[in-house]
């Protein structure tokens, strides 16, 4: 962390007395810095104005005051109407409001109300969804921790502090705090005494095995960020807990200025993958539509010089190429399958563009400890000096434990200790643990890397058998050994360990029971007889292996990021079936010796990552998405909160740490594995929903839009009237809402559905020219048929004539181009098949209803010229079926797919 300047200058405010914090330092705030930890802890103490007695109560207060609450900053959540105003600055909702604008100026208030209608419907859908998300995540907040023990007086006179319990948000900087077996790190802390000392970091560092610490001399800081700072023995960070032993420390920062908070530092990236596809999509209509007015205008000078009094027309022909409806649509889609996952999984979309990425997601990133595997070591083995199989080992480290937990006080165990006892309980018959009485305990130590457990058997006087247990080469150093036995051990030992196997060494003595006063101490650990080794494994999260392979059959790779050793990864892996062998295994080093370019070629080969800091984490993502790919992250801890961040997509558990919950996209209310297959499908749903309709609103309006600058060339008359584009576009933009509860089924769900721009621009192009063809040879029909098409009786023929079959046409466009799947609810027609059928039946009948005459149509066609109509569209759905199947089959043999591969009905497999 930078180092900031000090609360009171050297000299001033000795320690003890509470010091007066120098005025011109008092507007910077302490920070947990690497400077303080290479300083001795009295040096410390004096540069925070503080003493070993603590702070007075004056002294507190007036931090308090200055410094703030002890709190993470609140996630800041926008409130309503800056929601809606970032909905409005969505690049379809400001084309939409730009042609409502223009159709006023034009006279076409019509248009314009129907469009400002649209987008408030639009905005207030996803405003809403999204608070809704936000209050639900907050009921999901809870406090870093409860109360602390701190040392303070009522003024500076009292020579003796009292111990208190006060709320942790009133803690500042320079107070003195006590910890103990269970208690929750409140702060950043400097230690000033400490006795066998262990804290869990994991929520911190990802590494699952808890740390020693201790107070250390002075000694070279690491740089600030890097996370070896973490494993200074004398800090501890808010955000751990005390998992044995217990400490005295000064409170070197707190709030925003702890190491827990600093995540709020990293952004997300300017555009998800969802962003990015959309705004590619709305930026190229918008020069199409930018295009029509002067194209149409400069048609109609050429031809027949009509001029303004074809505004109108251009207008509604820009306003028919954009599809009204696609905010609502979008909006709803990712609503609708939001709302079904808070309701039927507890999970909660905070941000409703994040389903589409979970959907386009091809690489998933996890964390390993506390997402692939518990916080619960077993026991995977327990041998002998020779590497077979004793149950005596496990008895007397079970002894170990048992009796080192009871004599040293200690009342929770460390999660190696609770392994082994859950395994000797297990496999030992009861009773056995009453086969000998604890006598003294000389607890864990960190520079002796192991405890000791002194016990007698009942019955047997003048002897005491010493248990031993802790770290291989602590415990091999003070036993009874030749050198070449101790080195084939300590091979054995390191073979385990590479693969992925935590040791722990067992020895026992028998001694001479002491003299009544004496006590055991560290000079009787000697000449011990190795007794053999327990090996213990990580726990994988129960559902974790099936999730995975529910993933990989959905084409989602996984990788794992995590700081652990790479044994003990590797081992992970291969137990979940990701088997790592297959691709390079990348540490932090070697991370670091590639350059943006060079990662994100090994990154795409690579399954895990060891080793890694936060930085590592988050340089591997933004690899990841820097070479295409649409990335997640699963994370939990405050070191995966950069990773998290730079995904397109961050997914964290209910039980993340709170930084991380409010910086996630989507948040699982149960186990994370339970729910996320089943919420990547809800994003494909989302996702082929979305293609689907895009296909089928693009290409229709982009065909419609070419044909009616051909016919300005064509006709010497408008071939639509304004009036009846607006219309026909709104009965199109209305049947086009089903496709948010539209149903898909198995096939089109099995691969990542991303919206590619290109390939969608590029589908588009081609059906909207066919649908454009069909539509020229509509016009040489009418033209053919229609008596005195030029007169009014006769536009009013032309009119009603291409109006039937245009929405005819788009009601074909409706079933033929959106995303089918096998197996889908075979005779039971979807929504979108009831709508292409109502807009169809809209067609044929309004044009002889009496609205038809009010808008400018007659229905006195011929039976001659429905017949050739009729003709017009066999042919045109013939070859649009066609084209599909054709389209189809080459996206599934070719590159990329926007969804039409995935299912039989559009003429292919799995892209």
């Amino acid at each position: 962390m930078p180092e900031t300047a000090p609360l009171c200058r050297d000299g001033e405010g000795p320690p003890g007395t509470g010091g007066v914090p120098d005025p011109a330092a008092a507007a910077d705030r302490p920070q947990a810095g690497a400077h303080l930890a290479a300083r001795a802890p009295l040096t410390a103490l004096r540069r925070l104005g503080t003493g070993p007695r603590g702070l007075t109560e004056a002294e507190a207060e007036e931090r308090l005051a200055r410094y703030g609450e002890n709190a993470p900053p609140e996630w800041h959540t926008p409130s309503l109407p800056r929601r809606l105003l970032r909905g409005v600055r969505d690049p379809f909702t400001a084309v939409l409001l730009c042609l409502a604008v223009v159709s006023t100026v034009v006279g076409s208030l019509g248009t314009a109300a129907v469009i400002a209608v649209l987008v408030s419907v639009s905005c207030l859908l996803r405003a809403g969804g999204e608070l809704r998300a936000d209050r639900s995540v907050a009921g999901l907040r809870a406090l870093v921790a409860g109360t602390v023990t701190v040392l303070r007086r009522h003024h500076a006179a009292e020579r003796e502090p009292g111990a208190r319990e006060v709320p942790v948000g009133d803690l500042v900087p320079g107070d003195v705090i006590r910890l103990g077996p269970g208690d929750l790190v409140p702060a950043d802390v400097l230690l000033l005494r400490a006795t066998g000392l262990v804290v869990h970091q994991a929520p911190l560092t990802g590494e699952s095995q808890p740390l020693a610490k201790y107070v250390a001399g002075p000694a070279e800081p690491p740089p600030d960020g890097d996370t070896r700072l973490f494993e200074q023995p004398q800090l501890c960070f808010q955000g751990s807990s005390v998992v044995a032993g217990s400490c005295t420390a000064v409170v070197l920062a707190t709030g925003s200025d702890t190491r827990l908070a600093a995540g709020h530092r990293h952004r997300r990236p300017a555009r998800s993958g969802y962003e990015r596809s959309v705004h590619r999509v709305a930026w190229n209509l918008v020069r199409f539509m930018l295009l029509t007015p002067p194209l149409a205008l400069a048609a109609d000078a050429a031809v027949s010089g009509r001029g303004v009094e074809i505004l109108p027309f251009a207008v509604a022909v820009a306003v028919s190429l954009t599809p009204e409806m696609l905010p609502v649509v979008m909006t709803a889609v990712l609503a609708r399958n939001a709302v079904a996952l808070a309701r039927d999984r507890r999970v909660i979309v905070r941000r409703l563009p994040a389903l589409h990425d979970l959907g386009a997601m091809d690489v998933l990133c996890l964390d390993k400890t506390g997402t692939l595997t518990e916080d619960r070591p077993v026991v995977d083995r327990a041998v002998g000096p020779d590497g077979t199989p004793d149950a005596e080992v496990l008895r007397w480290a079970a002894v170990n434990a048992l009796w080192t937990l009871q004599l040293a006080e200690t009342p929770v165990p460390d999660a190696l200790d609770e392994a082994i006892l859950r395994a000797a309980a297990c496999s030992e018959p009861a009773g056995r643990d009453e086969e000998y009485e604890g006598v003294a305990a000389v607890p864990f130590d960190p520079a002796r890397r192991l405890s000791t457990a002194v016990v007698r058997t009942p019955g047997r006087l003048g002897t005491h058998t010493l248990v031993v247990k802790g770290a291989v080469e602590a415990v091999l150093e003070r036993c009874a050994l030749e050198e070449p036995e101790r080195e084939a051990l300590r091979e054995r030992a390191a073979r385990w360990a590479d693969d992925g196997l935590r040791l722990l060494a067992v020895a026992t003595a028998e001694r001479p029971a002491p003299a009544p006063g004496k006590n055991y101490g560290t000079a009787d650990e000697r000449g011990l007889t190795f007794a053999g080794l327990v090996a213990l494994r990580d726990t994988l999260t129960t559902d974790a292996p099936e999730a995975l392979r529910a993933l990989r059959d959905k084409g989602v790779e996984v990788k794992v990021l995590t700081g652990d050793h790479p044994g003990t990864a590797e081992r992970t892996c291969r137990e979940l079936g990701l088997d790592p062998a297959g691709g390079a295994v990348l540490t932090a080093d070697r991370i670091d010796a590639l350059d943006d370019r060079q990662l994100a070629g090994a990154a795409q080969r690579a399954t895990l990552f060891a080793r890694c800091t936060p930085h590592h984490k988050a340089r591997v993502v933004a690899a990841l998405r820097a070479a295409g790919r649409t990335t997640g992250f699963l994370g939990d801890g405050v070191n995966d909160l950069a990773a998290l961040r730079a995904a397109d997509v961050g997914l964290c558990p209910r039980d993340a740490v709170a930084t991380v919950r409010e910086s996630a996209d989507v948040v699982f209310g149960e186990r994370p594995f339970a729910a996320l297959d089943e919420t990547v499908t809800a994003g494909r749903r989302s996702g082929v929903s979305l293609a689907s309709y895009l296909r089928v609103a693009l290409s229709s309006n982009f065909g419609n839009a070419l044909a009616m600058l051909v016919a300005v060339l064509l006709f010497p008359f408008m071939p639509m009237l304004p009036a009846q584009v607006l219309l026909q576009n709104l009965f199109f933009d209305a049947a086009q809402l089903t496709f948010a509860f539209d149903r898909h089924g198995p096939a089109a769900l099995r691969a990542p559905a991303p919206l590619r721009p290109g390939e969608i621009l590029r589908f588009v192009t081609v059906f909207g020219v066919l649908n454009a063809a069909a539509d020229m040879a509509t016009f040489a029909v009418l033209a053919a048929t229609v008596r005195g098409a030029a007169g009014e009786a006769g536009q009013a023929l032309f009119h009603a004539g291409w109006f039937t079959e245009n929405l005819l046409t788009q009601a074909m466009v409706m079933v033929l181009l959106r995303t089918r799947g096998r197996h889908r609810h075979r005779g039971r027609p979807g929504p979108v098949a009831w709508a292409a059928v109502l807009l169809a039946l809209t067609g044929l009948l309004l044009p002889l209803t009496p609205l038809g005459p009010a808008l400018g149509m007659v229905p006195a066609l011929t039976p001659v010229s429905y017949a050739l109509l009729a003709a017009v569209l066999g042919l045109y759905g013939a070859a649009l079926a066609v084209a599909v199947r054709h389209y189809g089959r080459r996206l599934a043999t070719g590159r990329e797919g926007i969804g039409l591969a995935a299912g039989r009905g559009v003429g292919g497999r799995q892209p």
